[in-house]
């Protein structure tokens, strides 16, 4: 791709080029996964119906919600099969604003990106998912049963899971914002302290309202956030040196 300053309509068609091919890679892993919608929506579903106990399963209210959360749920399983090529499309598009040294990590880039998000899924899936369940089904009582829709659960799975893939790209965010030249390292390492609130309201916002899965997502967005800092010191001197230099 030629790196000159391209005129923004050009930037708009290359722009319109990357969302078509992640939308067809998208359209791809739905495919995939269509098929083997019901093995994922129950693999996704564990933590739910393992917390109403023995013999527990999900309510269907509606004559459509079994067909269009299946639907969904294959929607997600190929979003995140997509991944790579969605990350791929993402740096292929900002590159040629960025200076030789930083082109070079474009493979490491997807790689630790896709890794990242799968591991806050995971971390999230295994962690705290069977927390947050547990603790709703709790409120259960001789009077009151718990009687859980499908659509319901997968939409709070969705949302946590979404939450905890995007809360661990904040490394990559940082390592972003640094090599733009947006923000310096040393700014970010003096904004702690505000990062700690924000990741706090973010948790709060996006987990139910229990400490233990708003402390479980916040604690490690806090961590990433000093991991991404490290990365953006090491990353720094090398920026500074082909600065002199100009984007190639």
């Amino acid at each position: 791709m030629d790196d000159a300053a391209l005129p923004l309509t050009e930037h708009l068609a290359e722009l319109r080029t990357r969302l078509f091919k992640i939308v067809i890679a998208w359209t791809i892993g739905f495919a995939a996964a269509w098929n083997f919608s019901e093995q994922i929506f129950g693999f996704l579903l564990e933590p739910a119906t393992a917390a109403l106990g023995e013999g527990g399963k999900l309510q269907a209210i509606a004559p459509t919600e079994i067909f269009f959360t299946y639907l969904k749920c294959a929607l997600l399983a190929g979003f995140v099969f997509s991944l790579p090529v969605i990350f791929w499309q993402l740096w292929a598009f900002i590159a040629p604003g960025l200076y030789p040294s930083e082109k070079k990590v474009a493979l490491p880039f997807v790689v630790c990106s896709t890794l990242l998000f799968a591991g806050g899924g995971a971390f999230g899936y295994y962690a705290v998912f069977p927390l947050v369940y547990d603790f709703f089904a709790g409120f259960s009582s001789s009077f009151v049963e718990s009687a859980w829709t499908m659509r319901e659960v997968f939409s709070l799975t969705t949302r946590l899971l979404l939450a905890f893939g995007t809360g661990f790209e904040l490394p990559v965010l940082v390592f972003f914002l640094s090599a733009a030249g947006i923000v310096d390292p040393s700014q970010f390492l003096a904004g702690i302290k505000y990062a700690v609130i924000v990741s706090f309201v973010f948790a709060a916002v996006l987990t139910p309202p229990d400490v233990v899965s708003q402390v479980l997502l916040a604690v490690p967005l806090i961590i990433l956030y000093i991991v991404g800092i490290g990365v953006s010191y090491l990353f720094a001197p090398r920026r500074n040196k082909d600065e002199s230099g100009g984007p190639g």
